[in-house]
């Protein structure tokens, strides 16, 4: 009970702060250069170098991609349908394949399951940001600036300058020959600070002005990311016949709310911003109350 009031408490001291203007408007910047440079590579740390491999940890790599193949085909038919244009459509795929792993994932999965499952949870996080920094950038080309091309090396350098891919990667190659035991106290101090201020990050972002205008699309990219990518990865893991802790995660983070990484992908590509930052902003708050009752259901079946 104890994390769930957390998370309430630090996403409304956020929104509180921000329509106060008790903060600076650009202070979740500053917040979030903290979670990317320091604290998530320290959950790598403290986390990945403890992880049993096993062929059934591929489940949660899996799930990313079927979240962001689904996430084009639904779109691509519905976009269709509506006649939106391409900057339309590539906005509704960003906003609808990639989920918030680690920002609202982290410690929505640390209230559910505990801090133990969070070694699932960051397969399913670095892979949704392999697949959002290489997919999810040529789907933002496709969408905006007609003049741009799909630049290989721009992509490379995004993925690998990325610190908490740099925190993943360095923590599994320093592991099998380096004794990081002795840093243990440091890690876990340092990775305490990502659901809190995460949290409170998200709470100075939230943005709900004008979504009226844009129900009809906002509707169905929510629909989707909370209910349809969660089912399809349930359909899944069926399928694969895995159960226990790794089916639930990879369920779980498939059904988090959209990534706020796509908003800035979205304007820096020139994509529909106002679109994008209001489903990020209602998809957040709708999924409070759709990943419990995953949480429910998932209790049921496994």
């Amino acid at each position: 009970m104890v994390n769930f009031i957390l998370i309430a408490v630090c996403i409304l001291t956020g929104m509180l702060f921000k329509y106060a203007k008790w903060i600076h408007p650009d202070a979740h910047k500053g917040i979030n250069t903290w979670i990317l440079y320091i604290a998530l590579p320290a959950v790598s740390f403290k986390y990945l170098p403890k992880i049993h491999w096993t062929n059934e940890l591929i489940v949660p790599v899996l799930s990313a991609a079927l979240v962001t193949f689904g996430s084009w085909l639904f779109m691509t038919i519905y976009s269709k349908s509506k006649n939106y244009s391409a900057r339309t459509k590539s906005t509704l795929e960003l906003s609808s394949g990639y989920s918030n792993t680690s920002f609202i994932g982290f410690p929505l999965i640390t209230a559910f399951y505990g801090e133990k499952m969070l070694s699932i949870a960051i397969i399913c996080d670095q892979t949704m940001f392999f697949i959002l920094s290489t997919l999810g950038i040529i789907t933002a080309l496709k969408g905006g600036n007609k003049s741009q091309a799909v630049n290989a090396r721009f992509i490379l350098k995004r993925l690998i300058t990325f610190p908490p891919f740099i925190g993943c990667i360095a923590a599994l190659s320093l592991a099998p020959i380096v004794n990081l035991e002795v840093a243990e106290p440091l890690f876990d101090k340092l990775a305490a600070t990502v659901a809190p201020l995460a949290l409170f990050s998200i709470g100075l972002q939230l943005k709900f002005n004008g979504w009226k205008k844009l129900s009809s699309q906002i509707f169905t990219s929510v629909f989707y990311k909370l209910l349809i990518a969660p089912a399809l990865v349930l359909v899944l893991i069926l399928f694969t016949n895995v159960s226990g802790d790794i089916a639930k995660v990879s369920i779980m983070e498939a059904a988090m709310p959209t990534v706020v990484t796509s908003g800035i992908i979205a304007e820096q590509f020139h994509l529909n911003t106002k679109l994008i930052n209001l489903i990020i902003g209602i998809s957040i708050v709708l999924g409070f109350f759709s990943t419990t009752m995953w949480f429910e259901i998932l209790e049921s079946v496994f």
